[in-house]
């Protein structure tokens, strides 16, 4: 999972784990962007790029096999940079099929509807969920991505308030529940399932 404290929030990785029955790495602070995973001279970009490396020739040590590598922007990232945020999430896209992965595009949702961040965004709730999803929406369109859609999973809740932490931006623990579903279910439709004969 790359990405940064919407991803680690609540040990979202660990039930997402829970969930798969499956191991879950994580490269994520506080804040980053996707941009981060990018760049060697950064601790996640280094990370990221040796785990995402090219198969190497045979005498050399194998690295880690990916099934999937979820791609979590910065919050508001896809609806107020859209472009930069589809350059980056393209170019790991790339590196994640040739590493052998499925990537997967985690939604996250627009900031709670009254918050302080969205207001000083100066979008309504409903105009920044249109953006988010419009822009996940695209980005997972265009590199054949997985699309693990928190961001209606939150908009479309029964009470979406419910699902944010006090500070309108990061999941609540039931929140984080619900995203780690998300996640877990769209990963489940995306393995292909044995055939019994």
């Amino acid at each position: 999972m790359l990405g940064n404290s919407l991803t680690t929030a609540h040990g979202l990785p660990t039930q997402l784990a829970s969930a798969l029955d499956a191991e879950v790495v994580v490269h994520a602070r506080g804040g980053a962007r996707l941009a981060e995973h990018l760049n060697p001279k950064t601790r996640n970009g280094a990370r990221t790029l040796a785990a995402l490396a090219p198969t190497p020739a045979d005498d050399a040590p194998q690295p880690l096999a990916w099934d999937f590598v979820v791609l979590q922007e910065m919050s508001h990232a896809p609806a107020t940079t859209p472009e930069a945020y589809a350059r980056s999430a393209s170019a790991l896209c790339a590196l994640a099929r040739a590493a052998g992965a499925t990537p997967v595009i985690y939604a996250t949702w627009a900031y709670r509807a009254g918050s302080t961040k969205l207001q000083r965004l100066g979008l309504t709730y409903a105009q920044m969920h249109a953006l988010m999803h419009a822009s996940f929406a695209q980005v997972a369109a265009n590199n054949h991505a997985v699309l693990a859609d928190a961001c209606d999973a939150f908009y479309y809740a029964p009470d979406p308030a419910a699902l944010y932490a006090p500070d309108g931006v990061h999941p609540s623990e039931l929140g984080t529940r619900v995203a780690a579903s998300v996640l877990a279910n769209a990963m489940d439709a995306a393995t292909p399932k044995s055939h019994a004969m």
